[in-house]
């Protein structure tokens, strides 16, 4: 038997943190003496290797708890969920970063010879489309299109061009949004409608949808820019590639923005 200094020596974890974890459950002394003393057996050095392990991975001690009782089997599936999770925040933070270095050559007066977004003016035609609205949060996006998919094969409907998104809202709101998803169409039927052609400022984004708002972000510095213009429709994003099959990296994402001139 261990005493909890020989195991705090050995593990380099502290004795106050092994109390912290014998107090949630998570690690508790094999004995503790009549006078309150914590004695530890030399095998669960093991299981204090696994928490620290789970805890460098970013898991909460609230979520490591359910963690140790699983095999290694049923482990990897978490890891792996945790793996895309800080993919996901690696590629949020890289941005931030090419945007502060962007922002720093600015205010520096120095030109900047690569942007990541282009504002373009262009025509966007016609389109025929499929379309389910619904007031929703951002999380239900997702269900929302597969909604989509089913109802448009259910009435034998052809998809003829991308899928996107329309924001009706009047303030933005991620868990009670007013949006329309759509799919143009090849042919006629219910809930079929025409969107009519307009012009948009637009940019073309690659990336993970968690960095959207960037584009979102370029679109606005360039209405600001040119006040000239106004914006006179619903803001729409147009998916390109699947996202179930497509790398986050790898996304392309056009966001229009339909405006006038005044």
């Amino acid at each position: 038997m261990l005493t909890i200094g020989d195991f705090s020596r050995l593990s380099r974890v502290t004795p106050r943190m092994l109390r912290h974890y014998d107090a949630l459950g998570l690690l508790r002394p094999e004995a503790v003496g009549d006078n309150g003393y914590r004695y530890y057996r030399q095998e669960q050095l093991s299981d204090l290797v696994r928490i620290q392990w789970l805890k460098g991975y970013g898991f909460s001690l609230g979520e490591i708890g359910p963690l140790m009782k699983l095999e290694d089997g049923q482990l990897v599936r978490h890891l792996r969920q945790r793996r895309q999770a800080l993919y996901e925040e690696l590629d949020r933070q890289q941005a931030v970063i090419h945007q502060i270095e962007a922002d720093i050559l600015r205010m520096e007066g120095t030109k900047i010879m690569e942007t990541p977004y282009h504002v373009i003016l262009l025509e966007d035609l016609e389109q025929k489309v499929f379309s389910i609205r619904r007031t929703i949060g951002v999380e239900q996006y997702h269900d929302l299109f597969n909604e989509l998919f089913r109802e448009a094969a259910a009435q034998g409907l052809t998809q003829a061009g991308p899928i996107q998104m329309l924001y009706h809202d009047e303030e933005f709101n991620p868990e009670h949004s007013d949006v329309e998803a759509q799919m143009v169409v090849a042919q006629d039927g219910p809930n079929v409608t025409v969107k009519p052609a307009c012009t948009c400022a637009a940019v073309q984004h690659r990336g993970s949808y968690e960095n959207l708002h960037l584009a979102y972000e370029a679109l606005c510095a360039w209405l600001g820019e040119h006040t000239e213009y106004r914006m006179c429709g619903p803001a729409m994003d147009r998916y390109f590639g699947d996202p179930d099959n497509t790398p986050p990296d790898q996304l392309e994402t056009g966001v229009l923005f339909p405006v006038e001139r005044v």
